[in-house]
């Protein structure tokens, strides 16, 4: 019973997202000389939580929006966080089965795609926030931070060279995505969650911020145009066919570890395509 109810939670453990207050923030204007992009070649063309770190980034003309799982790590975040939750607390493991499994048949009897439905909060029922901020913040260092390749940190550097605001934009719940944008160094993250995180998961998601699938798009634009954005000079970083949504709409999307739909999609637009894994 406990391998088959680890199988089924991890159908459910490759979503997740955050959501942001917004704070002011100082403006510096710095002008940098354009480094050579292999990446740069012509291209054919909610309430949110808003949480900034690096005021000297935090306006500008470009912004590079990065997916995390699969993407700049080469990991699933949240599924690290899932299996550590049940390893420490080994009954957490059938609640979390049940529950999964219950919020899956309800989203499907509301109409729901498949992977809408399966990435529901079950597997966090009755964990709480201050349990998951603290398990995230731990695993973010680590563990998970050995899981970022070193061409996602030379991208990020290099981003990072010319001035740009380095944004996440992840399905992950939303104290994992922000522990991985402390330990990467983002100036803003946007994962999923609720605007007040007390209490206890219920499984569901109702009332949260979910930046997935097409999710991505208004939280991406949103972000372009609080900060003055030109998103045809943008750059959007995602490794699945699902992230290809908010990719499309900046001016220079890249595909990471891409395959099927999103390879498919790549090829056929000329998109810039690479391999990041450990």
């Amino acid at each position: 019973m406990a391998s088959l109810s680890q199988g089924t939670l991890a159908i459910a453990l490759s979503g997740g997202k955050i959501i942001a207050q917004v704070a002011e923030c100082t403006v510096n204007w710095v002008v940098h000389k354009p480094l050579a992009n292999p990446d740069l070649m012509p291209l054919h063309r909610g309430a949110l939580m808003y949480v900034g770190r690096h005021p000297q980034r935090m306006t500008g003309t470009i912004a590079a929006y990065f997916d995390l799982d699969g993407t700049l790590l080469d990991a699933s975040s949240e599924k690290t966080l899932t299996i550590e939750l049940g390893k420490r607390r080994p009954w957490r493991i059938p609640v979390g089965a049940i529950s999964w499994s219950l919020g899956l048949i309800g989203n499907l009897l509301r109409g729901r795609a498949f992977y809408d439905a399966a990435r529901n909060r079950g597997h966090f029922s009755f964990a709480s926030w201050k349990v998951l901020n603290a398990y995230s913040e731990r695993l973010a260092k680590e563990k998970l931070a050995q899981r970022v390749t070193d061409e996602a940190k030379a991208k990020l550097n290099w981003h990072r060279d010319q001035g740009h605001r380095l944004v996440l934009v992840t399905a992950t719940i939303a104290p994992m995505a922000e522990a991985m944008g402390e330990v990467l160094g983002m100036d803003t993250v946007y994962g999923c969650g609720p605007a007040v995180r007390e209490g206890v998961l219920s499984g569901s998601e109702r009332g949260w911020s979910v930046p997935r699938r097409k999710g991505k798009v208004p939280v991406v634009q949103a972000d372009a145009l609080e900060h003055g954005h030109d998103l045809s000079a943008c750059y959007g970083y995602g490794n699945t066919h699902a992230d290809s949504w908010f990719m499309r709409i900046t001016g220079h999307p890249v595909a990471i570890n891409a395959e099927g739909p999103l390879r498919r999609l790549a090829d056929e637009e000329g998109w810039p395509s690479h391999e990041w894994r450990i």
